[in-house]
């Protein structure tokens, strides 16, 4: 029993994710169809590729809970180029550009002026959710766009999907940048123990707005892959990833390395978590029960992460002597 405790610290959470698909699949067998799986990929990317972003952010220690509005208001500026007949390039490269600029000022932000992210990052929600009603006007792009942008989204290579692809592609960026580069020990470092990197010759406060500006470019990407897949943009698209976001990152803190935001456990969580939502719908759940579940599954993960987030949420928030 003392040998398989380690074992059910670091997989516990993971395993308890097959279960709920094996519990599905027992319940309705349409779970596992490859048509009812594509759809589960499908949304595990948008949210994947958000929850990667608010990791990086996280491993330095801060928040970032602008991502949905900034990935609204990038896929509003995608849109918006796309419907005023600008070309596909054009226009990723615009609403790229969008996050990775929202995301590079929360970063100044946060280690320039001192202000807490959890505070910066609500401040820059609020500009971008009204920057994207501003283009819009409150009226959503729609249309038959070009090809050329929405097989971003919705073409396949070897028969599977674009969006998993770019979910593959971005897990394994973040993956070798976090676990194999100088840059992600400093991040590390930043995120565990800020006065002692620093001591160590670690560039803390750079470090930071690296995470926040990568964190504000997966939100870009997020919302210029949603633009394609749906041929619309509305500023407050991305809402509904917002919790969920969060919780794939906390849950993925209880896995493969408890108390720490890593890639596989985000990405783990995040394909258990849309699975889970898919299975309530399948065996008739009630919309609402899914809001439920969801709660319980943060506050679920909080407490089994309790150490980790504490450090990221409060000790560092009133930290407010940060290098510039």
């Amino acid at each position: 029993m003392t040998a398989l405790r380690p074992f059910l610290a670091t997989y516990g959470t993971a395993l308890a994710g097959l279960a709920v698909v094996v519990v599905f699949a027992l319940l309705k067998p349409v779970f596992l169809t490859p048509a009812n799986f594509a759809i589960i990929l499908k949304e595990t990317a948008f949210l994947g590729i958000l929850s990667l972003g608010f990791t990086l952010a996280l491993v330095t220690a801060e928040l970032d809970l602008s991502i949905a509005e900034v990935a609204s208001l990038s896929a509003v500026v995608t849109g918006a180029l796309v419907h005023a007949g600008f070309g596909a390039t054009v226009a990723v490269a615009a609403g790229l550009s969008t996050g990775l600029v929202c995301g590079a000022a929360n970063g100044l932000v946060v280690t320039r002026l001192r202000v807490p992210s959890l505070i910066a990052t609500l401040g820059m929600a609020a500009i971008a959710k009204g920057l994207g009603f501003m283009i819009t006007q409150g009226v959503a792009f729609v249309g038959r766009w070009p090809v050329s942008f929405t097989g971003l989204a919705r073409g396949s290579i070897f028969g599977l999907s674009n969006l998993a692809w770019w979910l593959a592609g971005t897990a394994a960026a973040c993956w070798v940048l976090l676990d194999w580069t100088r840059i992600g020990a400093h991040l590390r470092a930043t995120g565990e123990a800020e006065e002692a990197a620093r001591l160590a010759g670690v560039a803390t406060g750079r470090m930071k707005r690296a995470g926040l500006t990568m964190c504000g470019l997966g939100a870009g990407l997020t919302g210029v892959l949603l633009a394609a897949s749906l041929s619309s943009a509305a500023p407050n698209m991305a809402g509904d990833h917002f919790l969920y976001a969060i919780a794939a990152v906390l849950l993925g803190m209880t896995m493969f390395e408890p108390g720490r935001p890593n890639v596989p456990g985000t990405l783990v969580a995040a394909f258990s978590l849309k699975a889970l939502g898919n299975g309530l719908v399948l065996v008739g759940a009630a919309y609402y029960v899914q809001d439920i579940v969801l709660g319980l599954v943060i506050v679920a993960s909080v407490a089994l992460s309790a150490g980790a987030l504490g450090r990221a949420a409060f000790v560092e928030k009133l930290n407010f002597k940060r290098p510039s």
